[in-house]
């Protein structure tokens, strides 16, 4: 995974500032509750909607006590589903990946935006062939669309729309020849991980979302955003707990996908703050400069 072109939370944040018109529309609380773990407001909801990143892990790493926090949670009756915007890999790899690092979630608790995304496909270009600037080695088994690899079959000028699953393989000629793709043919992009960063051990890292809103900016291009802050996802989460959205809370590490979009989605929203991209930093200053106000802040999961 690359090393960001965001290399800090100041310099998302701003980002993200910048392309909220974009961004779902939400109301907020005037202030938030302020506790130190999930435990301290778990009595406000029936459920939670978990990001990943951030709030589970970080990297390859869960976080200190997560594992179990999510058998407390269980254990008081609480409902939950992981929605996470990691693209790059099938549900399933997702799912190996919480039991790798301890986690006991079940097929159905998780909800990537992968799986979103290929949901919508044939609705936007129905029996299109999309050419995926992916993983290496991705096989694209869970998607029944039509999906050939761009780094393997280069076919940038024939294929009929463009399915952005990860930044894995992004490099700036990737840029240019998407961008000119679509500048001579203009056709779908549907970006399967709005996120513009997601945090890493050593750092942030560059995710589909920023040079997504780089091309928007360049060409003016609509773009199928398919993960939070959007709509679908959360309706899909929802789905699997079966609980109505006021009876759940979105619980991440970032204001404008997993705040601002749980909130739209008509969820409460937890922010956990030391471990994703505020980690160290004035959090309730960026809560002032956005107006993006989670119903509780808490400091770990």
């Amino acid at each position: 995974m690359p090393v960001s072109d965001l290399p800090d939370a100041e310099a998302a944040f701003l980002r993200y500032e910048a392309v909220r018109p974009r961004l779902p529309t939400a109301t907020f609380p005037a202030t938030p509750v302020l506790a130190a773990t999930l435990a301290d407001v778990a009595d406000l909801w029936d459920g939670f909607v978990l990001d990943a990143f951030g709030v589970l892990n970080v990297g390859d790493t869960p976080i200190p006590g997560a594992v179990a926090r999510m058998a407390q949670l269980r254990s008081m009756g609480k409902r939950l589903c992981v929605l996470t915007n990691a693209a790059s890999y099938p549900r399933s790899e997702a799912l190996a990946k919480y039991h790798r690092l301890g986690f006991d979630f079940i097929e159905d608790e998780v909800v990537s935006s992968r799986d979103v995304a290929a949901a919508h496909l044939d609705q936007i270009a129905p029996g299109a062939t999309w050419g995926a600037i992916a993983q290496t080695g991705d096989s694209f088994a869970d998607i029944t669309a039509h999906v050939i690899d761009l780094t393997v079959r280069p076919e940038w000028d024939t294929v009929d729309g463009f399915l952005f699953l990860s930044t894995a393989n992004w490099t700036e000629d990737t840029r240019r020849k998407l961008a000119r793709a679509l500048k001579e043919r203009p056709r779908p992009l549907v970006v399967a991980n709005p996120d513009l960063v997601a945090p890493r051990e050593v750092g942030l890292s560059l995710e589909p979302g920023a040079p997504a809103h780089d091309l928007i900016d360049a060409l003016a291009f609509p773009v199928h955003f398919h993960g939070k802050p959007f709509a679908a996802g959360f309706t899909m989460a929802a789905a699997r707990t079966g609980l109505a959205p006021a009876r759940l809370a979105m619980v991440g590490d970032t204001l404008h996908t997993d705040v601002l979009g749980g909130r739209a989605a008509g969820m409460g929203a937890i922010l956990v703050v030391r471990h994703g991209l505020f980690a160290g930093r004035d959090v309730m200053g960026y809560i002032r400069r956005s107006g993006i106000v989670p119903d509780a802040v808490v400091q770990t999961t």
